[in-house]
């Protein structure tokens, strides 16, 4: 899971920077981020 954010992370700034910002993307990688977050609390 924190791979696939991390991985979102790189290929949303590659995007904005390639392509200019995208809101939406953006916000689905924060929603990974507190998904992310979220499975490591209920984890630990």
């Amino acid at each position: 899971m924190t791979a696939c954010t991390l991985t979102g992370l790189v290929v949303a700034t590659a995007y904005t920077v390639a392509l200019g910002g995208s809101g939406w993307l953006w916000f689905l990688w924060v929603v990974l981020g507190l998904l992310t977050l979220g499975v490591l609390a209920t984890r630990g």
